[in-house]
């Protein structure tokens, strides 16, 4: 018998590690605490990998999510992204859901859809060609979220960046946010002085 780490147990198991973690919390596998980390046993992974209560015979319900940055146009690069998953697939695809924004951008209405979509347990499994094509950055926080409700991240085609173009509309993206947050600081701080500036004039003129 081998005592297995989390990440070696969940890739046998073909799940996520933190699917893993929640299954260990609630019980569903037994673990061994090996210092401060979680170890299973390769008898329990490989009867949790036969058992029919194994959470990975649910069926397999992939959600295929697209994104281009620009607002117009880019229709076929859409296209390309799902035809790309669509032949791919091994199971039965529930929805598209396509999207036209930056990947810097949080509060994408295709985004938010999928959140909606992962949240309900109506799919098992979302699908991208690249992983920037669902956030630039935090993609592994969405992972984690993800795998609270048992739903798994597939990358086609991993640790590949977008086109340079789509990289350069995102650093103009990162820079006017900034440079607009910033002007609204230094708004704010110049209302500020001015009505202290005010204030202090009012109480010269009632003392004068």
């Amino acid at each position: 018998m081998e005592l297995l780490r989390m990440s070696k147990a969940a890739k046998r198991l073909g799940i996520h590690p933190m699917t893993l973690r929640q299954w260990a919390l609630d019980g569903k596998i037994p673990f061994t605490w090996v210092g401060r980390e979680r170890r299973f046993s390769s008898v329990d992974v490989e009867n949790m990998k036969r058992g029919s209560n194994c959470e990975t015979s649910r069926p397999r319900l992939e959600l295929l999510y697209v994104r281009v940055s620009g607002s117009c146009g880019q229709k076929s690069s859409l296209e390309a992204q799902e035809a790309k998953l669509r032949a791919t697939s091994t199971g039965e695809i529930v929805k598209v859901v396509k999207d036209r924004g930056s990947g810097l951008k949080e509060n994408r209405p295709g985004l938010n859809r999928v959140l909606a979509m992962v949240s309900d347990r109506s799919v098992t499994v979302v699908r991208v060609t690249h992983e920037d094509r669902l956030a630039r950055f935090g993609v592994g926080w969405l992972k984690r979220l993800f795998a609270v409700y048992g739903v798994t991240v597939e990358v086609l085609h991993p640790k590949k960046l977008g086109g340079r173009d789509e990289l350069l509309e995102d650093f103009v993206s990162l820079v006017t946010t900034f440079a607009g947050r910033l002007y609204g600081m230094r708004s704010a701080d110049n209302r500020r002085r001015l009505l202290a500036e005010s204030g202090q004039c009012g109480d010269q003129d009632r003392a004068a």
